[in-house]
């Protein structure tokens, strides 16, 4: 599957699928889950709660949780999600735990090179809804311009050599942090829309409700390579920060 989370909710909702077969087929578990639940439901849904019905909320949630902590799927699909989650934690962001390893104090890096690519005409496929880094590797420098509505993006230009004179950066999107990480050196111009969210810029935070925002390094006038950013968000922070 091209989407790892849709891989993952697929993989948990077989295992959650399985846990229930499990429980089912052991009549014990089985009667302790649906008294629990029973139990929760009647109580949830009084208006005025005594003491004993405090007992019987209590009493059904530990029913259920007794009843599924002995499913091993249940092992299972906790261990797959913090294995899961931890790993695709750190590839967001950009964080490599091997960079202080031993071996790596004294590693040769080979740069790839490739043949030069037309601009003209090429086309980008991104997803709706997906947390996206940009940068993780060396790459060429080509204006961004992304569209999203739900998400995180993160943006490091520290893999790349931005051109003298501008460069432009243009993200739209309906709910998500975005986080751009630009090299020191670099004159820096943010021009920011959003309905509700926060705005880091230059050691500097801003609270937006429903506003715009103009910002710009102390070096844009007199910087000959400068980086244009354009934001535009219903909810979400922005972050544009020193690398």
């Amino acid at each position: 599957m091209n989407n790892p989370w849709r891989f993952f909710i697929v993989v948990e909702a077989i295992l959650f699928i399985f846990a229930l077969w499990q429980i089912l087929h052991n009549p014990g578990l089985a009667v302790l889950l649906v008294v629990g639940i029973l139990s929760t439901l009647y109580v949830s849904k009084k208006v005025h709660r005594s003491n004993f019905n405090n007992f019987q909320l209590v009493l059904g949630v530990i029913f259920i949780v007794v009843s599924v902590i002995n499913s091993s799927a249940i092992w299972i699909m906790l261990i797959f999600a913090v294995l899961f989650i931890g790993i695709k934690g750190v590839e967001i962001s950009g964080v490599d735990i091997t960079q202080r390893a031993p071996w790596r104090k004294k590693q040769m890096i080979m740069v790839e090179t490739c043949n030069k690519e037309p601009k003209n005409g090429r086309r980008f496929k991104r997803p709706w809804f997906a947390n996206e880094r940009i940068g993780s590797n060396i790459y060429e420098w080509d204006d961004i311009n992304i569209d999203i509505l739900s998400g995180d993006t993160i943006i490091d230009l520290g893999n790349t050599l931005l051109p003298k004179n501008d460069s432009i950066i243009i993200i739209r999107k309906g709910f998500g942090r975005t986080r751009v990480l630009v090299p020191m050196g670099v004159a820096v111009v943010l021009e920011h829309s959003t309905f509700y969210g926060n705005v880091r810029f230059e050691d500097e935070k801003y609270h937006l409700k429903n506003e715009s925002l103009k910002l710009y390094s102390n070096d844009f006038d007199t910087n000959n390579r400068r980086l244009k950013i354009i934001t535009n968000s219903l909810l979400g922070d922005v972050e544009v920060i020193r690398v």
